[in-house]
């Protein structure tokens, strides 16, 4: 019995059951007899047999390193890790936003988006620079909360748009302070392109932040209902005309991009942006 035990005792595992197995070893060659030794060292001596065997497995036995988990978060290639941002920098773009905005309606407002005048252009231009300058804050908290998800695809959206937004600014820029006989060049009416390309842009950046979820309450949706400008006022325009559009584009303006930048400002928490 005493055998059995110790055949199954964890020791026999271990390095140190080479040792317990030459000890025991000596025992069987010693004599035992009256005053020598108990009958259980004897029994002990005879199960040597069936430690041999434990000793033979441990033997074999090799310790082998932990491998690094690859599914664990933060060590997956294909994400990126954002740069993170505060409350208090995403009021500050936020406000940025709605100042643009308040800027560029004004300009549909008073002149309308096909000013006729040199004068008017060059304040529709400028005035649209401006906005352009808040979508890049907008476009800067959404990148750095992930709004349209962690993926690098997600995030390479939003840098696509940085692209085509800043394309669409060279050409307000340009076509705002340069000569009426140079605002015509062939590179500054191939800049033209990018207006309403970065606009639809920022339609698309809208759908994924929706389904995305990552931004909470009325900043999931809201940036859907702002980012739509150019899907309702161009359809607008060329039905209706500018007479009608203007009002359009102003209104949709006001209630879209200006109110999601108060939105932002009043209640960055719910970007996940950090409350440092």
């Amino acid at each position: 019995m005493i055998a059995s035990q110790e055949s199954r005792c964890p020791e026999d595992a271990s390095p140190g059951s080479r040792g317990t197995r030459v000890g025991t070893e000596s025992l069987t060659r010693d004599p035992v007899g009256p005053g020598h030794g108990s009958p259980s060292v004897a029994t002990a001596a005879q199960g040597a047999p069936a430690d041999t065997k434990g000793t033979t497995m441990s033997d074999t036995l090799s310790t082998t390193p932990a491998r690094a988990r690859t599914d664990a978060a933060g060590t997956d290639r294909t994400t990126a890790s954002p740069r993170g941002i505060s409350q208090r920098q995403v009021r500050r773009l936020g406000f940025a936003l709605t100042a643009g905005t308040l800027a560029w309606a004004t300009s549909i407002f008073a002149v309308g988006t096909n000013a006729t005048t040199d004068a008017a252009q060059r304040f529709g231009d400028l005035t649209g620079l401006m906005f352009q300058l808040g979508v890049f804050a907008l476009l800067t908290i959404q990148l750095r909360t992930s709004a349209t998800g962690v993926s690098r695809k997600a995030r390479a959206m939003i840098r696509v748009e940085f692209v085509l937004l800043f394309l669409a600014s060279v050409w307000s820029l340009l076509h705002g302070v340069l000569p009426a006989a140079n605002k015509d060049m062939g590179l500054v009416m191939a800049l033209d392109a990018f207006w309403p390309l970065s606009m639809l842009g920022m339609f698309v950046i809208a759908v994924k932040l929706a389904f995305a979820g990552r931004w909470k309450g009325a900043l999931r949706f809201w940036p859907l209902v702002a980012e739509s400008w150019a899907v309702v006022t161009v359809p607008s325009f060329l039905i209706f005309g500018d007479g009608l559009s203007r009002w359009v584009g102003g209104i949709h303006l006001l209630v879209g991009y200006a109110t999601l930048g108060i939105l932002l400002a009043r209640r960055p928490e719910l970007t996940g942006a950090a409350e440092r």
